[in-house]
């Protein structure tokens, strides 16, 4: 079933979290609501966990109403699992008893304890932790402790399943083990997922669809690729797909960066937003150095250098605005260093994708 947020405002006091919200999250999808701290994305999943109620406007999980300005049903009547960043499980219970309590407090759910108990140790297989059943949380590492908040979340068969920023306290290594992990419990268990992360590669490695928010309201939604390679605002640009801004002017698709009459890049899919701002966004990616003075690109020098292993990472200092460049490792530039700089051919005829 769908879950809809209509006109959704939450206010506290004077503090506007979240400014009229529409969003429907489709059933069995998956999606990421991402954003700088303080841009309302929390405080989005308390509403839709129960543990909250909207100031203005409705939601709806199903056909049913969940909440509005006056009423709200509690969260035990929502149907929802919950993974919190730290985890939550209880001292006291062995794993297998962690991922029974939902089943056994759910008043909804009608099995017998035979049930019960298969359901335990089909997710307990799904999250690959049936040889640790019957081990106590302080016996577990940090991974196995989040497959068990996993398991336990959706040991229920909820209608939808929220994780806050739930790899966050994770190591790096872990945390690319666990998208995967999430990832495929997803694929298995057909839940339907919103999930709040601050890590936009978080987000575009697993969401079906990304919700990019600031201030309390929706900035953009779409597809992984679409808001990466097709952004609508400035902040989803630099957010999302760290993209460099450049002033300049626009005479239909084709852009003169900093009004250089001589150096014009076409973007034929680029959304209104730039071209009303006389602003070009151009990725890290797609942009390329090249060690002699060309006349059809623009003049910069080189003022920092990291390497990243599989690239090089430059800051270009371009009329007094640092532009980021990842380069090809075999180029060897040095804090100093005069560049021309300019747009890769596969940027200006961009990847076939719609705009998001």
């Amino acid at each position: 079933m769908s879950t809809r947020l209509h006109s959704v405002t939450k206010s506290f006091g004077d503090l506007h979290a979240l400014q009229n919200i529409n969003l429907e999250v489709k059933e069995g999808e998956f999606v990421a609501i991402v954003g700088p701290s303080g841009c309302g994305k929390s405080t989005l999943l308390r509403l839709l966990a129960g543990f909250d109620r909207p100031t203005h406007g409705e939601i709806t999980i199903g056909e049913t109403m969940a909440a509005n300005a006056s009423e709200a049903l509690p969260p035990e009547k929502r149907s929802i699992g919950m993974v919190f960043q730290s985890f939550a499980l209880w001292p006291h219970m062995r794993v297998q008893e962690q991922i029974m309590f939902p089943l056994q407090h759910r008043s909804s759910k009608k099995m017998s304890k035979n049930d019960k108990q298969k359901r335990v140790e089909e997710v307990l297989s799904l999250t690959g932790m049936t040889a640790f059943a019957d081990r106590m949380p302080h016996q577990l590492s940090g991974g196995q402790k989040q497959r068990v908040a996993l398991a336990r979340a959706i040991v229920a068969s909820p209608s939808l399943l929220l994780m806050d920023e739930p790899l966050s306290s994770l190591d790096a290594e872990l945390r690319s083990a666990m998208r995967q992990e999430i990832q495929r419990i997803h694929k298995h268990s057909g839940a339907t997922i919103v999930y709040v992360t601050h890590d936009q590669e978080e987000a575009l490695a697993m969401a079906d669809r990304i919700v990019v928010m600031q201030n309390g309201q929706i900035e953009q939604a779409g597809t992984p690729r679409g808001i990466y390679y097709y952004p609508a605002t400035a902040f989803a640009a630099t957010f999302v797909s760290k993209a460099n801004i450049i002033p300049g002017v626009w005479n239909h698709s084709t852009f003169h960066p900093f009004n250089r009459s001589h150096t014009f890049w076409e973007k034929p899919k680029v959304a209104p937003f730039f071209q009303k701002k006389s602003i070009f966004p151009a990725r890290p990616d797609e942009l390329i150095l090249i060690g002699e003075v060309q006349k059809d690109g623009l003049q910069g020098v080189i003022k920092n250098v990291q390497f990243q292993g599989t690239y090089i990472q430059y800051t270009v200092s371009v009329e007094e605005t640092d532009l980021t460049v990842h380069a090809d490792i075999l180029q060897n530039f040095a804090p100093g260093d005069t560049v021309t700089l300019q747009l890769k051919e596969s940027s200006i005829k961009g990847i076939g994708l719609k705009q998001a």
